[in-house]
């Protein structure tokens, strides 16, 4: 792009960039970031690609050069103002003589936190927040929510039949969607930091939990993590290999309980995290893995797994598979298990929905509307 181009597609294009770190910047956040000059023609673009790179800023004014000074930056989230694993982009920005920025939303990260606006202010750059605000906010989804709330944020992830069954009434569950739609719920086990699944889909599928796609080049390394509040789950499970990234085990059972020591034999790394009330404190364990780089955790079920989480007011996000097939049958799986709301007034609510057919199942995704308080 040399020519002016129209303000939305200047900002389609900030959101392309950003877009790229998907796979890759945890724990850092997804950045683009676009340089027009005064005639609003494109003189640089950059994203930032991956967690210890150069960030988008660094990278969209090393491509303008002298064409920087005097240009107006667009970019989705506030230009950091600290020394962290790259120096602060709030001085680059200074040093090239960009006498402008445009930015969506302002970085949570207490090092940053408005320091980076507030830097370039002074120095008599015009700064304007809140382009685009909106698709930012979605882009770097749990990025914020970790930084914002000191937990990592939680997508719960399953696939169903048209009238919502998880598997038949005697377990059987492969395959209810077809392989498009499976390759695509991969790709969330490439974007998260982390998977969970609880003690029944261990003992009942015996799964590996990795990522086979190899798209994730993220200095965080990949985590699987079983919840099992009793221990029902024995060592030897197929979870707990070396293979894959690093495996955690989640349980309210004491930490120097001895039945513990086969796990700590095969380099299990082990939370003890028991509730006042009994089962394992979700939030307590939340914290942990936020502590340890966690930005983001995919909870891939089953029924009672999913259900402690949204019941304690934990989840973020919800993507279900939906294939075009009837189960049936009382005794069938359920992505949900527990009682569930009495009243659909207590139900959870859902915005943001976004459908898409893969194959011949769809894909739906929507955010967990926050209860009102008050």
């Amino acid at each position: 792009m040399t020519e002016a181009a129209p303000l939305e597609v200047l900002w389609r294009r900030v959101f392309e960039l950003a877009a790229r770190g998907r796979f890759s910047t945890s724990p850092n956040p997804r950045v683009g970031a676009v340089l027009v000059d005064a005639a609003g023609a494109v003189v640089g673009e950059g994203a930032h690609e991956r967690a210890g790179d150069p960030h988008a800023e660094a990278v969209a004014l090393a491509a303008a050069g002298a064409r920087a000074r005097g240009a107006t930056m667009l970019i989705n989230l506030e230009p950091c103002s600290h020394f962290g694993r790259t120096p602060p982009c709030t001085e680059a920005l200074l040093a090239a003589g960009v006498s402008r920025v445009v930015c969506s939303i302002e970085d949570p990260d207490p090092r940053t936190a408005g320091r980076g606006i507030r830097r370039l202010r002074e120095h008599g750059v015009d700064v304007l927040v809140g382009a685009f605000a909106d698709e930012a906010e979605t882009l770097n989804e749990a990025f914020l929510k970790s930084i914002r709330d000191r937990r990592p944020f939680v997508h719960l992830k399953w696939a169903a039949s048209m009238d919502g069954r998880t598997a038949t009434r005697t377990g059987d569950s492969k395959w209810i969607t077809g392989e498009p739609a499976r390759e695509d719920a991969l790709l969330l086990r490439e974007e998260c930091d982390a998977i969970l699944v609880g003690a029944g889909t261990v003992l009942m599928d015996d799964p590996l939990l990795t990522r086979r796609l190899a798209l994730s080049s993220a200095i965080t390394p990949h985590r699987r993590l079983v919840l099992d509040g009793v221990l029902r789950v024995p060592a030897t499970a197929r979870v707990f290999s070396a293979a894959g990234g690093e495996v955690w085990l989640a349980t309210a059972v004491p930490a120097g309980d001895p039945r513990l020591a086969p796990f700590h034999e095969r380099g299990v790394q082990v939370f003890s995290r028991r509730a006042a009330r009994g089962g394992v404190d979700l939030g307590a364990l939340l914290g942990a893995l936020h502590a340890l780089d966690v930005r983001s955790l995919l909870v891939e079920g089953g029924g009672i797994t999913a259900a402690s989480f949204l019941s304690a007011g934990l989840v973020d996000r919800v993507t279900a598979y939906v294939a075009p097939l009837l189960v049936g049958g009382a005794g069938a799986g359920s992505p949900l298990a527990g009682e569930g709301s009495a009243r659909l007034a207590d139900a959870h609510r859902l915005a943001g929905l976004d459908a898409v057919r893969i194959g011949a199942d769809v894909r739906l995704s929507a955010r967990i509307v926050p209860p009102v308080v008050g």
